[in-house]
């Protein structure tokens, strides 16, 4: 009878001993796993219908972005925000056994990369220069140490909550993680800098039920981050004094002169999401409006939020209705969660097995509605009221 080379007992044995380990190990971590990815889908699906709007005229448009305004009766739809997070999930379900075994992320980043390169065959929408850039450079399968663009935008720390849940627990393979995901499209420090800080924010805040200490947080950041980072770092210290001082997240963010809504750059982005966070301990609703009510690129900096806070709270700490009304397909709600039941299972045990996919001709048909969704709500911003 074969042999485990490991435990010396049979394989049978060693096969029965891991899905033992995985039935034991999985419940903790399905809620922040699933809740920072329903935590992403619901700030992304909040903040899409204002993105691009100062918070003036995102107000007199929609009233409070308390609820879905993209689609008839108050339902939402996300944008490439969620999309990633799902690649980065479905990524580390494939390749979290390889990592633990060789200390590595180089099937992680494999991965991902023919993720990525599919998901621009599906004609998404909105899609972020770098990125597009980024993707192409991967479709024509440039080396390694050319991939990416020189660019410090906000994608990498948008797809970066989900690596920090899910290797907390292992500083060096988080780091090598969050670098893989950056570099494969963005190659500006600042830019695997901030998607470092979304990371270790979101392992904390699975940790601590989303309950930080937020001059804590920022001492722990400034030894990560270390001189190359100390512009980040020093961003965050404000951020963690604001929130101590009671200082609210748009005020916050207007200190920063990001009082007409926050940018795509990472260390505009980063900052005011992580201010919004520390804001609202153990608060989702309350961190994903005040990201939103900043303005600017309100889906990805509300999403950055929404998978952090997400990742403390559960899905349980998520408004229910944000739930019930967000309008996805093919990856609804129901799709995440098992998703998220997936990456929990791995997570257990660190034994990989295949990733949950959805068929291409169903991406593509929801791409071009959601085309058309955006195309439509793009005209009626020419109109009234300005």
């Amino acid at each position: 009878m074969q042999q485990d080379p490991w435990s010396g007992g049979t394989l049978g044995e060693a096969l029965a001993a891991q899905a033992a380990q995985r039935l034991a190990g999985t419940p903790a971590w399905i809620a922040p796993l699933t809740g920072c990815l329903l935590g992403t889908a619901v700030g992304d699906a909040l903040g899409l219908p204002v993105e691009g709007l100062a918070p003036r005229r995102a107000r007199r448009f929609f009233g409070q972005p308390d609820r879905y305004h993209l689609l008839p009766f108050g339902r939402g739809m996300c944008s490439d925000d969620t999309e990633h997070t799902v690649m980065v999930a479905q990524a580390l379900v494939e390749s979290a056994g390889y990592a633990m075994t060789f200390g590595d992320a180089d099937v992680f980043r494999s991965k991902l990369a023919w993720s990525l390169r599919f998901w621009l065959l599906g004609l998404p929408a909105g899609i972020g220069l770098a990125t597009l850039r980024g993707i192409l450079k991967l479709w024509l399968f440039v080396p390694t140490a050319w991939q990416g663009v020189y660019s410090a935008g906000n994608g990498p720390a948008m797809r970066s909550a989900l690596i920090g849940v899910f290797w907390g627990e292992h500083p060096e393979l988080l780091r090598l993680h969050v670098r893989a995901s950056t570099r494969l499209t963005h190659t500006d420090p600042k830019a695997e800098q901030s998607a470092l800080a979304v990371a270790q924010a979101a392992w904390l805040a699975c940790q601590h039920g989303g309950r930080v200490v937020p001059a804590d947080y920022a001492a722990q950041m400034r030894g990560l981050l270390g001189a190359p980072g100390a512009e980040l770092a020093a961003l965050i210290d404000r951020a963690a004094a604001s929130v101590q001082a009671g200082e609210t997240t748009p005020a916050f963010a207007a200190s920063l002169d990001l009082a007409r809504g926050v940018s795509g750059y990472a260390l505009d982005t980063v900052p005011v999401a992580l201010h919004a966070w520390l804001a609202h301990p153990g608060d989702f609703r309350g961190a994903v409006l005040a990201a939103i009510e900043c303005g600017g690129d309100t889906d990805t900096v509300a999403a950055v939020v929404g998978g952090i806070a997400g990742a403390g709270c559960g899905p349980a700490g998520i408004p229910a209705p944000w739930l019930t009304q967000l309008a996805e397909w093919p990856r609804t709600v129901g799709w995440m969660e098992h998703l998220g039941l997936h990456l929990a299972q791995v997570r257990s045990n660190y034994v990989g097995m295949g990733a949950l996919y959805v068929s291409p001709p169903r991406i593509l048909l929801r791409n071009l509605a959601f085309m058309f969704v955006v195309l439509a709500h793009g005209l009626r911003r020419l109109l009234p009221p300005y």
